[in-house]
């Protein structure tokens, strides 16, 4: 019989799997980008974060009774593939190894951005590259490692937001470092009203509210290292999306209420504000610490999706076989190898032109994430659509009210593309996205008579190793019969 080949190990534990989504999707826009939602919706944006996080609880529900059903390498791309259709499958592990390419970039583009705040005469690509090559070498370690590294990366920042929430409650309701005279919550409203900018604002925010969100679709990829994937994903699918909703919702809402909300970001990091107010010296360099383990963090979780992607696609026959070896170790070594050398583009591009290139990446990588969740919806109406005995469904992930929960956050997603589409700094997404979609499409036909062939000797190779397998054991059974 063949030896058997190295497969991906199951060393995720439910802690590392819960910190690895909150890493993903609690990342630097909370610590410095929601200034400018801020600024769009003024203390709306409460309202935008609620609204987008009810969309991304039925996607979550969605995903997460598919990837308790069946746990497998590539999630979301796997259950396209398996529900829809193969060339549904293709495009969106495509995609999504886009999207979170993408988003490695952009993360090692902010670290750069922070340690320059302290090395202000080294170039910023140089910190890029160091970043890319510290991340790669933690997903090269063995999963449970990099399970390990991420767990604790995540929680850096998680304390901070869980300190920063407690500390500011502190001084809203007691005065503290307020000199004992609470702050009270009046600055919701005391600054052109709740919802200064009206709904055109509240609207005008989704794309960077849904980009905050981006990430924690990344539990699905993580089914297929899952131990005990039945409990640990109802488990975090059910957990993960609440403790993301509370520290998005609950720092903004401490911040906007302790700072009128048309002075955030003009004197700082709010973060950083807070806590010098406490009188925590240093408070700027602590927070930019915290920010960058935040970028590595999400970064290390970009590169460990993309890899992920990359062997469920040639498994799958529809990316390069190459890319499906794993090491004696458990990792698809070739797959996460090209993943870290294509993110080599995001250090040039800080070396060619680093002032002009972030904004169009990070609304690139959101088209990314709308097309993964409405995959993401449709594959589960389908999935759902098959007699319960064939989708040996679980009841610990179902969807709330399906199918209108799920149609009402299809639409959501169609309109959150819509908005992107008229606005003129995430527009470039909305070209550049379905142009990939139909090279990608493209690349698909133009590749299938190929793909075909390989099917075919692998057919007749499993035929043939059945055959051997029987002749052997029809050889020896008069030997055994004796």
């Amino acid at each position: 019989m063949p030896d058997r080949q190295p497969a991906l190990h199951r060393g995720l534990e439910e802690r590392h799997i819960n910190l690895m989504a909150l890493g993903a999707a609690v990342g630097v826009g909370l610590f410095l980008g929601s200034a400018s939602a801020i600024r769009m919706a003024g203390p709306a944006i409460l309202v935008s974060y609620m609204l987008a996080g009810v969309a991304i609880f039925v996607i979550m529900r969605a995903l997460g009774e598919m990837a308790v059903a069946n746990p497998v390498a590539g999630s979301f791309s796997r259950y396209a593939q398996d529900y829809v259709g193969p060339l549904a499958g293709y495009l969106t592990g495509w995609t999504y190894w886009l999207t979170a390419l993408v988003g490695s970039m952009c993360e090692i583009t902010a670290a750069g951005i922070y340690m320059n705040i302290w090395f202000p005469h080294v170039p910023t690509w140089i910190w890029t590259f160091a970043a890319l090559g510290a991340v790669g070498a933690i997903n090269f370690a063995a999963v449970k490692a990099y399970g390990e590294f991420e767990f604790w990366f995540a929680l850096i920042k998680v304390v901070t937001i869980v300190l920063m929430i407690v500390a500011g409650a502190g001084m809203i309701v007691f005065g503290l470092g307020n000199g004992g005279v609470a702050k009270g919550i009046s600055n919701l409203w005391a600054h052109g009203g709740f919802m200064p900018n009206g709904w055109t604002g509240v609207l005008k925010a989704l794309p960077m509210v849904m980009f905050a969100y981006q990430g924690i679709e990344l539990l699905g990829v993580t089914a297929g290292e899952a131990r005990n994937p039945e409990k640990t994903l109802a488990r975090a699918v059910n957990s993960v999306f609440w403790r993301v909703l509370i520290f998005y919702v609950g720092a903004l809402f401490v911040i906007m209420s302790i700072y009128p909300w048309d002075q955030i970001g003009t004197h700082g990091s709010p973060f950083v504000l807070t806590f010098d107010r406490l009188g925590i010296h240093y408070a700027a360099g602590i927070i930019n610490f915290v920010v960058l383990t935040a970028a590595l963090s999400s970064c290390n979780s970009n590169i460990y999706g993309t890899s992920r992607l990359l062997h469920n696609l040639a498994e799958q026959r529809q990316a390069p076989a190459m890319f499906a070896r794993i090491s004696p170790n458990g990792i698809p070594v070739v797959a996460l190898l090209f993943s870290c050398g294509c993110s080599l583009v995001g250090v040039y591009l800080n070396y060619a032109s680093p002032n002009h290139v972030f904004v169009w990446l990070t609304a690139i990588s959101t088209f990314g994430a709308l097309w993964t969740w409405a995959i993401i919806l449709f594959s589960h109406y389908r999935f759902r659509r098959m007699p319960p005995a064939a989708r040996g469904a679980s009841r610990a992930c179902r969807v709330p009210l399906f199918p209108y929960a799920s149609l009402l956050a299809g639409a959501f997603l169609v309109v959150v593309l819509g908005l992107m589409a008229r606005f003129e700094d995430t527009r470039v997404a909305v070209v550049v996205g379905p142009v990939w979609i139909v090279f990608v499409a493209t690349v698909y036909f133009g590749t299938a008579r190929r793909r075909a062939g390989v099917q075919r000797k692998q057919d007749n190779g499993t035929d043939e190793s059945r055959f051997m397998a029987k002749s052997a054991i029809s050889r020896k059974a008069p030997e055994n019969c004796r």
